[in-house]
């Protein structure tokens, strides 16, 4: 990860229509000090990264790489659920939209789901006013299906799985919506219920 540059704190400054002056006093430095670090003559110290950023309205990511990620789903709905997996320690981040995480010392990329095949078929089934779905799939340490979601409109259920145990998962029905397995080799799968 590099450092924060003098055109990102200008641009992130100028895009919430403040003035040097106005930023240096939510962090509690001279505008003169801001003035520089946008002319390149001068960096923030990292003491002040974190106020810094929360000052400009991004993460700290966002602040030190200048890649500025922005929620296009406004109006939250749980549909544009997106999917986040670390490779390292097997974390699931659930965003309402797509968003910067990063897990373990690795930025992480948004998981795609793509259309159940046939290694990945997710079976689905209404019985007793619930969702019972099963996928035949290996369940062994270095093959096995981590975690399986429902996600319709305005909720997100998720179960996480293990390696050795079966694959059989009940959700309350509660409409139309996206049944997601992520499978630790393969990805992320969906099927529409």
């Amino acid at each position: 990860m590099g450092y924060v540059t003098g055109k990102t704190i200008k641009g992130l400054r100028e895009r919430r229509r403040a003035t040097q002056k106005e930023l240096a006093e939510r962090i509690g430095v001279s505008d003169k000090a801001v003035s520089k670090w946008e002319t390149g003559k001068g960096l923030p110290d990292i003491g002040i990264i974190e106020e810094l950023a929360g000052a400009l309205g991004v993460s700290i990511a966002e602040l030190l790489t200048g890649d500025l990620r922005e929620n296009g789903n406004q109006s939250a709905n749980m549909r544009k659920m997106c999917f986040y997996v670390c490779p390292v320690c097997g974390n699931i981040i659930a965003s309402v939209g797509h968003g910067a995480f990063s897990c373990c010392g690795i930025d992480l990329p948004e998981a795609e789901a793509e259309k159940e095949d046939n290694g990945h078929c997710i079976c689905v089934e209404t019985v007793d006013q619930e969702y019972s779905v099963a996928i035949s799939h290996p369940m062994e340490k270095g093959h096995y299906i981590s975690f399986i979601a429902y996600v319709t409109s305005d909720t997100v259920n998720l179960v996480k799985l293990y390696p050795e145990q079966g694959i059989s998962v009940r959700f309350r029905k509660q409409g139309h919506g996206i049944i997601y397995a992520y499978c630790n080799r393969h990805g992320m799968f969906r099927a529409m219920v």
